[in-house]
Formats: structure tokens, sequence, C-alpha cells
């Protein structure tokens, strides 16, 4: 059986108290990940198209106060 076959099954095996603390876990973990990945791709300029499509708008006008 394959790491996350085994994963799984334990998994759905889990008490209802370990199964939420799990998913707490996981969603915490989760999101560090996106957020690294996201300051990741900011840093090496990866999203730098989003900013310039921003000031593009703001430049011709096509923004609005929120």
């Amino acid at each position: 059986m394959i790491e996350i076959e085994l994963l799984e099954r334990q998994i759905a095996e889990l008490d209802e108290t370990s199964f939420r603390k799990l998913r707490e876990w996981f969603l915490e973990f989760d999101q560090s990940r996106w957020d690294q990945k996201l300051t990741d791709d900011s840093s090496a300029g990866k999203l730098q198209f989003l900013v310039n499509a921003a000031l593009g708008e703001l430049e011709s006008g096509r923004t609005r106060d929120l």
C-alpha cells in the first residue's frame, strides 16, 4: 500500500476529536504553505504583472474609490 492510501485509511479511522484536531492542524499548515509560496513568488517578481495591470487600470481612470 502506498503512503497516501495508508494515510487515507488512518484518517478514516480517527475518532471525531482526533479528526477535528487533524483538520485544524492541516488547515493552518496549508495556509502557512500558501502564504510562503505567495511571499516567494512576490519576492521573485512573479506577481509583478498584477501590479502592472492594477497601475494600468488606475492610470486609465478605470478605478473607483471603495
